[in-house]
């Protein structure tokens, strides 16, 4: 049975570096970087310029991306098809799913893995990266966005029957986390 793994996490927690050891620990894994899908399909439809506009944009043109990606990666074949995603987007609307009921079922995960980090290591996280234009937000307000991630998963768990797991990715212990993920996701393999 070929894996397919989504991982999420909200900005910050090391997602995409943990997320980078589980594809090179996982021999011939596929990483697939949900929102720079959705980022193509809005560039070739001329409405953003760059990935972070697309959380300004209208809801429904946001779904239609997201569509369109979820259909992209049910496509995908290979042994293992690891996902890098948010459970959700902090847009002018309100906090909007990532993942809602059409999109995670269309890309029939296997398994979701859910990245954490303290709300101090995410805001430095956040402030430090400069390849990206983030809102900045208060330690105290990451807490409330992190349970919103628990309940998130919870629900995409339910909606798929995809065993869900959470990780803590402490600062310098992305590759122990990555390992990890690694020999959880070796077991289900066999």
């Amino acid at each position: 049975m070929a894996l397919r793994v989504v991982v999420v996490g909200i900005p910050g927690v090391g997602k995409t570096t943990v997320v980078q050891g589980v594809v090179s620990g996982l021999p011939g894994a596929k990483l697939v970087n949900f929102g720079t899908l959705m980022f193509e399909a809005a560039r070739s439809l001329k409405w953003v310029k760059n990935r972070d506009e697309i959380r300004k944009m209208p809801v429904e043109k946001q779904k239609r991306l997201q569509r369109l990606a979820a259909s992209k990666i049910a496509k995908m074949k290979g042994k293992a098809v690891i996902v890098d995603t948010h459970l959700f987007i902090r847009t002018d609307e309100g906090f909007w799913p990532g993942l809602p009921f059409e999109v995670v079922r269309a890309m029939q995960p296997t398994h979701l893995v859910l990245v954490e980090a303290s709300p101090e290591e995410i805001a430095t996280r956040r402030s430090a990266d400069k390849s990206r234009y983030r809102d900045s937000v208060a330690p105290e307000s990451l807490i409330e966005e992190l349970a919103l991630a628990r309940s998130f998963l919870a629900v995409s768990s339910t909606l798929t029957g995809a065993p869900m797991n959470i990780v803590k990715n402490e600062q310098g212990k992305q590759g122990q986390v990555a390992r990890a993920l690694v020999k959880m996701l070796g077991k289900a393999k066999s």
